[in-house]
């Protein structure tokens, strides 16, 4: 049998290949782990500015639950933030869905305080038209604060409806279908936690946990 000697050309060939593959997976990790950290940074901003920080003391990005009320909430399983302080419900972030939209679903946050108020309402993923339904966000225009301080008594649930429709909340010239499914989604949000807002914080024994569970 002949052996045939392998050649420095293979042997530096499989090394730059190894090098290679081991240079591409820590890049990865790297891009992975700085990804994750901006959308938790964007994602602590966006709860921030719908509960402000100096009025809970937990994590509220960790401290979740997840819900499952597709009728009210939009999709088959919703992540609840809940702020709290010292221990006490402060609010519960909704990411609740609007599936309806013009062109198509549209995410949302939904913050209510334990008094059933509204701390706010972010438009957080759309498809809407530019120029038309992409008024929706907060960059666009200032129609999303007008659910600021809001709940079911103000205005009364026969409100929860755009001008159109003989409600109190504007919609956009030329686009009435984006506003009108936001402000049901909402509306639908806030009777959710009319129902179930004191459960969130609680735990299967009734108590009052530092951490919520992640089931329903």
């Amino acid at each position: 049998m002949i052996k045939h000697p392998v050649s420095v050309a293979g042997i530096l060939l499989a090394l730059f290949a190894t090098a290679g593959t081991a240079l591409v997976a820590v890049t990865n990790n790297l891009t992975a782990e700085k990804i994750a950290a901006n959308e938790r940074e964007a994602l602590l901003q966006s709860l921030t500015a719908l509960v402000p920080a100096e009025t809970i003391d937990n994590d509220i990005a960790t401290d979740t639950r997840l819900v499952s009320q597709k009728a009210l909430l939009g999709s088959d399983q919703t992540l609840v933030y809940l702020g709290r302080k010292e221990g006490s419900p402060v609010a519960a972030v909704f990411s609740s869905v609007v599936p309806n939209g013009y062109s198509g679903p549209i995410k949302l946050l939904v913050a209510v305080n334990t008094d059933g108020t509204l701390g706010g309402v972010r438009v957080v993923a759309h498809k809407e038209t530019p120029g038309l339904g992409d008024k929706v966000e907060e960059s666009r225009s200032d129609w999303i604060f007008s659910f600021d301080d809001k709940s079911l008594s103000n205005p009364a649930l026969s409100g929860w409806k755009v001008k159109k429709d003989g409600g109190q909340f504007d919609q956009f010239t030329g686009a009435t279908i984006t506003p009108r499914a936001i402000v049901n989604g909402v509306k639908n949000t806030l009777l959710y936690f009319q129902e179930h807002g004191k459960a969130l914080f609680l735990k299967a024994d009734g108590a009052t946990p530092d951490k919520a569970p992640k089931d329903e």
